[in-house]
This record gives C-alpha cells, structure tokens and sequence, in this order.
C-alpha cells in the first residue's frame, strides 16, 4: 500500500470517528424526537464527497453504519438503506449551495417541528437566534415528497442567504453550518426558540426583538467573541 493510501484511510477513520462524535453530541442536545431519528453529514475536504449517518438512529450510532457519498448522490461506500437514502440529496445541495458549509443536520426535534408541521416560520423572539446568525428567524420550505426534486427545490427556495437553517413542512428541521459545533449549537437554538415561542403562546403570544435591536445583538456578540475567554 502507497503512503498516500495509508495516509487515505487514517484520514477516512477519522472522519468516520467524527461523524458518530457529532451523532452522539446531538442526541445529547435534547433536539431530537424520541426515537431519535436524524440524520448527519460531513464534507470530506478537499473532495466532492462527504460522509452520511444511514442507521435508523443517531442513538448509539455504529462507525460501521456511515457511509460514503459523491455530492452527486453516488453511494461509494457502505450500505444505504432506501428510508435514508430519500433524504440524501437535501444534504448534498446544501453542499453544492454553500461551499462554506461542512455540516449539514437534519432531525424531527419536537417543537421546531411543530412548527414544521403548522407550516409557521420561527420569528426571532429569542435572542440567542438573533447572536447566531438567524435574525430573520427560520423560514419554512413548503412541503415535497421525502427527498424528491420538489422537496430540495423547495428547501433551496426557501433557505435565506447566511440563514443556517430551514424548517421542513410536514417534516422536520434542517440545519447546514461550517462546523459540526456550529451546527449542533443552532440546532438547540432553533429547538429553543420553538419551545419558548410554544409556551408564550398561553400568555399572549412571543414578541419579536425590533430589527434594530437584533443587529445590536449579533453585534456584540461578535465583540465579546472577538476578546476572548477571559482571565482572573
């Protein structure tokens, strides 16, 4: 075997090692349906590729499990069940669409699917959502078939420019970052916000952060980013 084959596989391993991280990581999030099902993906750098969770659950989600797809839709290896595989082509054109991103989620996280379901958008009345790059809120696409050509033309309609994420009708929630942490971070706050939109709606309704004021938000976010952990 050739250096750069060796070199091949370790990297390969490590990918794979990750992606179960990363499946771990959100179903220890808390958003996520009960039975866990989801799906995660991560790019392969420097490849038109990307590694794919294809078991039923991200619980306890075997490396032997993963497989390997071209951002065509091509399986080059492992086994894809056909309930996974209809989900496929909404992660592969997050990565067609946005060179940046190295992640893409999807789950059926309770209460932004909820909202899913209701086919209303999340407004940014949590200000978590207006820090991290959502201060429109979480759009919604209009519902297609499990991973058909309407559903992706749809999530591609309806995803806004720097928005990370996009709620699925009749489905669930989909969210595509740079990073894997990133990623699992918006997730929880798209859950969050759905929640906390849920419960205030027995005491009036949520009310939106004035646009101002989000700006204000993401910008000083980014100048306490910009110091650094501190230290006593």
């Amino acid at each position: 075997m050739s250096v750069a084959g060796v070199r091949g596989v370790v990297v390969d391993k490590e990918l794979i090692d990750q992606l179960v991280e990363v499946a771990q990581r959100v179903v220890a999030s808390g958003a996520i349906s009960a039975n866990g099902h989801g799906n995660v993906s991560l790019r392969v750098p420097g490849a038109h590729e990307m590694y794919f969770t294809a078991g039923p659950s991200l619980r306890n989600h075997a490396p032997s499990a993963v497989v390997r797809l071209g951002l065509d839709g091509t399986l080059l290896e492992g086994d894809l069940p056909p309930i996974q595989g209809a989900v496929v082509a909404m992660h592969t054109a997050m990565y067609e669409d946005h060179p940046d991103v190295g992640c893409v989620l999807h789950t059926h996280s309770p209460y932004a699917t909820a909202y899913a379901v209701a086919h209303r958008p999340i407004g940014c009345w949590v200000e978590a959502l207006a820090m991290f790059g959502l201060p429109t809120g979480v759009p919604v696409a209009e519902y297609g078939p499990r991973g058909s050509e309407q559903a992706v033309g749809n999530i591609r309609a309806a995803t806004i420019p720097g928005v990370p994420a996009v709620l699925l009708a009749n489905h669930g929630v989909l969210v595509f970052h740079r990073t894997p942490e990133l990623a699992i971070q918006v997730g929880s706050i798209v859950e969050e916000a759905a929640q906390a939109g849920i419960n205030a709606g027995s005491i009036g309704g949520p009310v939106e952060i004035p646009e101002e004021l989000r700006v204000a938000a993401f910008q000083r976010a980014m100048v306490f980013e910009s110091r650094g952990t501190a230290h006593a």
